[in-house]
């Protein structure tokens, strides 16, 4: 019974939050917009352990188009019958160049009600280099069974070395079976949307 609980909390785990990584063998496409950048990110696991993609940037800071080819690499992961912690790697280089790329770090920890999430990136561009960063918690008012509609309420930290300024606001994320919309809004820093289909 142990292993059952086990198995559905890390499913339901999989589909709760838009992870980096997929099931060995499985895609994921994302569309991510705020007031930083357009982006249109597909990537393929081959194993659990990392996945290998390709992200379409329109750049609103720079005023610039241009690709990252990228690596995720899984960290660490921790399960229990109660909760899932998880420790992420990532990094990009861009088509403008082997000197311009990405590298950074992310993570997060949930039950089935809470959740606790961090990133960190460091990206270097001839222009100018700069680092981001954002804090995440959030609650889920209920409990939902596979399958359902599941909501999340949250509230977001971010800010990124350029303009140098903290921007927070309240998040709502929905999810159902494969797919997720998550959405923020900020008067600072504008929309903050993501959406993710997995396959």
């Amino acid at each position: 019974m142990g292993m059952l609980i086990v198995s559905i909390l890390s499913i339901l785990s999989f589909e709760l939050h838009a992870r980096p990584i997929s099931y060995s063998g499985g895609s994921t496409i994302m569309a991510f917009s705020d007031n930083m950048k357009n982006s249109l990110y597909y990537h393929y696991s081959p194993s659990y352990k990392y996945s290998v993609g390709i992200e379409d940037i329109k750049d609103k800071y720079f005023r610039d188009k241009y690709s990252y080819l990228r690596f995720t690499y899984l960290l660490n992961r921790k399960n229990t019958q109660t909760s899932q912690r998880n420790l992420y790697f990532q990094s990009g280089v861009s088509s403008k160049g082997y000197d311009e790329f990405f590298y950074g770090m992310h993570g997060d920890w949930e039950t089935r009600r809470l959740f606790v999430g961090f990133g960190i990136k460091e990206t270097k561009k001839n222009m100018q280099d700069y680092t981001e960063q954002f804090y995440q918690v959030g609650v889920a008012p209920y409990l939902g069974n596979y399958g359902d509609l599941h909501t999340w309420i949250m509230l977001k930290t971010k800010e990124n070395s350029l303009d140098n300024k903290w921007s927070t606001y309240p998040v709502l994320k929905f999810f159902k079976g494969n797919s997720l919309v998550e959405f923020g809004y900020n008067n600072k820093t504008e929309w903050d949307i993501h959406l993710m289909y997995r396959f």
